[in-house]
């Protein structure tokens, strides 16, 4: 029996729910070219920043304006910002030539916590090529003066400003510290977002006891980290109008698997073609169709969201009820 793989993220039709998350591999063309002859189904290009934007911005100004106030004709000093090679014109640029070279869908990927001037981007990024765009919302509310409504608020603000500008399907990256979270996937769906990425993985800063300054941590996914993300999307699936993708923890077929079982549209990978290779690609998705086939699954449609919370036999696992259970079944090692 042959299984068919395909499926539907952000209306954009997939050969297979495999996408590259996010990562410095994606922001290469050539090795974008290498990710799809390795059986990668779309792949997400690294992030354009906010701060990358401003801050380039700002210098670029100041660098035009210099000496102005000396001569009249200073201003041809320098070249017309339209000509000024920035990052956000690379990274443009990198996203034309891209689409240029490979076949399967490039979603573009901005990062951000305000609403302003730049979210015009999100519309260059669409004329650049992009067939979609992933809002990649990091934003630690560490003013003790700031409220929940507030920090809610600006999320909504943010995604209906952005779908605002574009009109290429537009996912939301999301971290998962919300006191209501399906409240807030409902209400971010009503904004404007097309699809949910379950979950941003907020990189945490380590103190150098040698030189006294914090540091920048950065570690790869454990498969570990599968079980917050899966538990949400099985929870979501169903119950809210959008696509669900699962971006932490998947570095095996039993991850991606997992996945689709709980309601996600699709799987991104990371980490794992980090630490084993491209042709770990290949790997997962030929061992998703080997246990497909033996547990006589036609396709991912048919599989996909048979074990959310609104299919489980058990819709108490993904509750309270599971936190119970799981404790009173532990009896740890012996002492």
């Amino acid at each position: 029996m042959s299984v068919n793989l395909s499926t539907k993220y952000l209306g954009l039709s997939l050969k297979n729910p495999l996408v590259v998350a996010a990562c410095p591999l994606s922001g290469k063309v050539d090795m974008l070219a290498r990710l799809e002859e390795a059986g990668a189904a779309a792949a997400v290009l690294p992030s354009l920043f906010e701060e990358q934007i401003e801050h380039e911005a700002a210098e670029l100004t100041k660098v035009h304006e210099f000496g102005t106030e000396s001569f009249a004709e200073a201003l041809t000093y320098f070249p017309e910002p339209q000509d000024y090679r920035t990052g956000p014109e690379e990274y443009l640029e990198t996203l034309e030539k891209a689409k240029k070279t490979v076949k399967f869908p490039i979603i573009a990927s901005l990062n951000g916590t305000s609403r302003g001037g730049w979210i015009r981007y999100a519309k260059m990024m669409q004329e650049a090529g992009a067939d979609a765009l992933e809002l990649n919302i990091y934003y630690v509310a560490t003013d003790p003066t700031t409220g929940a409504a507030e920090v809610e608020t600006q999320y909504l603000d943010l995604v209906a400003a952005v779908k605002q500008s574009i009109s290429i399907p537009l996912a939301v990256k999301i971290g998962p510290y919300f006191s209501a979270m399906a409240n807030m996937a409902r209400r971010l769906v009503e904004a404007g977002a097309d699809g949910l990425v379950l979950f941003n993985r907020f990189l945490q800063p380590d103190i150098d006891l040698d030189t006294l300054e914090t540091t920048p941590q950065l570690e790869f996914s454990s498969p570990s980290e599968l079980l917050k993300p899966l538990r949400w999307v099985a929870i979501l699936h169903g119950r809210i109008n959008c696509s669900l993708a699962i971006t932490s923890g998947i570095h095996d077929a039993a991850g991606m698997i997992k996945a689709i079982l709980a309601g996600a549209d699709v799987g991104m990978v990371a980490s794992v073609l980090y630490e084993e290779g491209l042709e770990q690609i290949n790997s997962i998705l030929v061992e998703m169709e080997d246990w497909m086939e033996e547990k006589q699954y036609e396709s991912v449609a048919q599989m996909q969201g048979s074990m959310s919370q609104e299919n489980c036999p058990d819709p108490e696992a993904f509750a309270r009820g599971n936190y119970m259970k799981t404790l009173t079944s532990f009896t740890g090692r012996p002492i």
